[in-house]
């Protein structure tokens, strides 16, 4: 069996061992959540990827989207790339917030969505990612038909840079899925 490099490279910091760059944002998602979650530790020898994930992150949330529009365009990016600690840290989130266990289904396995309005954003953002951006018009059409606007658009652009930066960390890190989120894990084989 051939050993997993990323475990052995990319250590778990805790606020302590992490480069002093990287400490404050650490302790502010610790404070946030009340656990450091493994993605963060893991990221925290590049304070800067850390921080800029943090912030991409925040500047997505302070969007014109909606918190389920936005959960859908996550949801469908960590399932893309095949990250199973985004997809159970945000399976957690739209539980919180008694989303319909049926668009959580449908989000974690892949499947087109029953809700038209949040299925557009789902196949815009898989237009946005496959053609690196140049949709195709009839898709851009179709997407602002759905009540969505060119800001919302762009939106979707920077929902897919912060979710590609945690995405693609977390699988070369090889973070763990945290015990607190051990209730939404995800096999990518589910997708």
């Amino acid at each position: 069996m051939s050993e997993n490099l990323s475990e052995n490279l990319f250590v778990e910091h805790t606020v302590e061992s992490a480069p002093p760059a990287a400490r404050r944002s650490m302790e502010a998602v610790a404070k946030n959540l009340g656990y450091l979650p493994s993605p963060v530790a893991r990221m925290a020898p590049s304070p800067q990827l850390l921080e800029g994930f943090l912030k991409a992150s925040a500047l997505f949330e302070s969007t014109t989207l909606d918190v389920l529009a936005r959960e859908v365009l996550i949801l469908t990016m960590a399932t893309r790339n095949g990250c199973h600690v985004c997809v159970a840290m945000h399976t957690g989130k739209l539980t919180k917030l008694d989303a319909d266990a049926d668009l959580i289904t449908a989000l974690r396995d892949g499947r087109p969505l029953v809700d038209e309005r949040l299925e557009a954003i789902r196949v815009f953002t898989i237009a946005v990612v496959e053609s690196a951006g140049a949709v195709d018009n009839d898709v851009l059409r179709a997407f602002l038909a759905h009540g969505y606007t060119t800001q919302n658009a762009l939106e979707v652009v920077l929902g897919i840079g912060a979710y590609t930066i945690s995405t693609l960390a977390n699988r070369m890190t090889g973070a763990p899925l945290d015990s607190q989120l051990e209730a939404f894990a995800w096999h990518e084989h589910a997708a």
